[in-house]
């Protein structure tokens, strides 16, 4: 895709599922890609990208519900890199309760999916302004659109990341940043078999019954959502900022 090609890419929640995928791909299409999670593996997942693509990809590890960790890590980037043109904002809590959520789940979802990506774009910014200009994608998702039940304090942050999308999209227009959002249906990820577990849901049977309700009769996997998001995130884009891209399978057109 045009334009990716030696851009600095910094991709939150990028050392499993849909974030690897995606500082995966950028790679491939020469980014130099840092990698910010707080996962322990996150210098292993960095090194084997590294290594399957040639490009460089460092890693920060970041528990971005934390500013101080936020502050450091965009330390670093200005220090080895200089400027940032990329921000793909994916890193994300998945607590899933209804009108039962306790004041204690709120704030741990708030404090990453809204709070830390607000941060982390703050802080990531200046080293756009630097490079004089780039690209914000947010992975917002399905969820972002309709109720479901047991899931308001997921979906609320999903409603939530749209809503930054476009209000930055406006103020840091001036600066040339576009801001976009990309949001997937269901997608079979480590992220997807984590919350059955946490639900008590078998993946299996789980699987069976999203796959229905979209209308390609099955989940996406992580590579197709990350091709979107370097489309977006590339020149062919251009033209293109605070809009929501479904990457769904159909399920919002049934």
């Amino acid at each position: 895709m045009r334009g990716l090609k030696g851009k600095t890419a910094v991709v939150t929640g990028g050392a499993q599922g849909l974030g690897k995928a995606i500082a995966q791909r950028l790679s491939e299409e020469g980014c130099q890609v840092w990698i910010l999670d707080l996962r322990q593996d996150v210098e292993e997942t960095a090194n084997g990208i590294r290594q399957a693509t040639g490009y460089p990809v460092y890693f920060a590890q970041t528990d971005i519900g934390q500013e101080n960790q936020i502050e450091q890590a965009f330390r670093r980037v200005a220090e080895v890199s200089g400027s940032v043109d990329i921000l793909i904002n994916n890193a994300a809590r998945f607590i899933f309760k209804g009108i039962e959520a306790t004041a204690q789940e709120w704030k741990e979802i708030l404090d990453v999916n809204i709070v830390g990506t607000s941060l982390v774009t703050q802080h990531c910014v200046p080293l756009m302004k630097k490079a004089g200009g780039g690209a914000i994608v947010n992975l917002s998702s399905v969820s972002g659109f309709i109720g479901q039940s047991s899931f308001a304090t997921y979906n609320a942050t999903k409603f939530a990341i749209r809503g930054l999308t476009k209000c930055w999209a406006i103020d840091l227009n001036e600066f040339k940043i576009r801001v976009n959002s990309v949001c997937p249906g269901y997608i079979r990820t480590e992220a997807f078999e984590n919350s059955c577990i946490q639900l008590g849901i078998d993946p299996e049977e789980e699987n069976a019954r999203i796959s229905q309700l979209h209308i390609l009769g099955r989940q996406g996997t992580a590579e197709e959502v990350s091709g979107v998001v370097a489309f977006v995130a590339s020149d062919d884009a251009s033209f293109m900022t605070g809009e929501d891209l479904m990457v769904d399978g159909g399920y919002l057109a049934k």
